[in-house]
């Protein structure tokens, strides 16, 4: 007999997305740890002198690291206009990329080796969030022919040297690692209920090698952090290629820490829409899904959600802030991929549409599948309608979003400001 379908909840609209209302002991957190928060320090030094203490190491194998560091250590702590949780947490972030990098240098110190390991040919998913990316991302991971990293291992990608080689058996639950990202998320979804309405996260959710990126303070992750427009200015004035080369040499140390038996890589990051040209020269081979959809619906969709999210580290009282500067941000990132599309090669690339991918998904992917010459096959198939059964779209329900009244936009202005996407690419409006 046929199980019928759970009912979806209704949508909510957060009404105090601009003015957040804490929970008590949401409240009581902030006021507990603001001491705490006072006698942080915002150096490159106090950063990088924290994690050799923590990992017992000194070596972080090059400098790549050093100018992004220095740049954020001026832009967060006097445009992030951090809370006390958001110092902590943050000051905490910062301290463990370095030290996965002071990890990395020196597992490749020990096995030179992972260099000769190849990275072929791999699927990468460009486009901003919103657009389905997401949603495809998770039906191509189901096919275990493709190499993927999920959340877990996206967060500590080489354990701490006291866990190194020991093998925890076929149950990836086993692995520490696992243990401390649950937690991390459980943690996460108390304090923003709505959060998985709009991305649900588990500790094996495929995830973004934005997180790779990151380790040497590279690439866009550390704007969603805070919004830092000089740092935002600096990333973007930078060639991102010395950290594109970073991410493949991760790519890499994954395959060599974790083996899978599958070695072609299935990536996925918003921010690959504004560097494809990095993103081809480090990648030559790659076949590039580039995915678009209305840009008013991403907007309104991504702005709430970074704002949401923002709640918990930064001043409530200039929280509306954050949603302007993604509105920008994201117009930003469209006008980036309009002007560079063509740097990815016909042949190696596919414009993906999302009213017609959310048509018809599986039709899709199998077009994607015969561009990239991946092989399909009815167990391929079967996977994904399994991924689809056990993870109904909406099943969280979703958000309502107003982004005229929560942050005074004017959509008509804004789609005026983004119709040269919708013209250049087109993508069908929604309304």
């Amino acid at each position: 007999m046929n199980q019928p379908r759970p009912t979806r909840p209704a949508p909510v609209r957060i009404s105090d997305l601009v003015a957040p209302e804490y929970p008590e002991e949401i409240a009581a957190a902030f006021e507990m740890v603001a001491p705490m928060a006072e006698m942080l320090q915002w150096s490159s030094e106090a950063i990088l002198s924290q994690a050799c203490a923590e990992t017992g190491l000194d070596d972080f194998g090059d400098d790549l690291h050093v100018a992004p560091l220095e740049s954020l250590m001026t832009a967060m702590p006097s445009e992030g206009d951090l809370s006390s949780l958001g110092q902590l947490s943050n000051h905490s972030t910062l301290v463990g990329y370095a030290k996965q990098k002071l990890l990395v240098a020196d597992l490749l110190k020990r096995h030179p080796e992972i260099h000769d390991i190849e990275i072929k040919r791999p699927v990468v998913i460009a486009g901003q969030g919103r657009t389905g990316t997401t949603h495809l991302h998770n039906l191509m991971s189901s096919d275990t022919n493709f190499r993927t990293m999920p959340y877990w291992e996206s967060l500590e990608p080489v354990p701490p040297l006291a866990e190194q080689g020991i093998d925890h058996g076929p149950d990836v639950e086993d692995d520490p690692r696992f243990g401390r990202c649950a937690e991390a998320l459980a943690g996460l979804n108390g304090a923003l209920p709505y959060f998985k309405r709009m991305h649900d996260m588990t500790p094996e959710h495929v995830h973004e090698e934005i997180a790779l990126l990151a380790i040497p303070y590279g690439g866009m992750a550390p704007e969603t952090l805070a919004a830092m427009p000089s740092h935002r200015d600096w990333y973007l004035a930078s060639d991102q290629t010395p950290f594109y080369e970073y991410l493949k040499t991760m790519l890499k140390v994954l395959m060599f820490v974790r083996p899978t038996g599958a070695d072609r890589w299935l990536l996925k990051s918003p921010q690959h829409v504004e560097q494809l040209g990095p993103l081809m020269s480090v990648f030559t081979d790659a076949t590039v899904v580039c995915t678009h959809r209305d840009p008013v619906a991403v907007a309104k969709s991504m702005s709430t959600m970074l704002t949401y999210t923002a709640r918990m580290s930064r001043n409530p009282a200039t929280i509306r802030e954050v949603g302007l500067y993604w509105i920008d941000r994201m117009q930003r990132m469209f006008r980036a991929m309009a002007d560079e599309r063509e740097l990815v090669p016909a042949e190696q690339s596919i414009d993906v549409k999302f009213h017609e991918f959310m048509a018809d998904d599986i039709a899709m992917v199998k077009t994607i599948y015969e561009l990239a010459d991946q092989q399909w096959s009815t167990q391929t198939e079967s996977a994904m309608a399994d991924y689809m059964a056990m993870h109904p779209r909406g099943i969280h329900g979703s958000v309502s979003y107003h982004i005229e009244e929560d942050f005074g936009v004017d959509l008509e202005v804004l789609a005026n400001d983004l119709q040269f996407y919708v013209d250049r690419f087109g993508v069908q409006t929604e309304g």
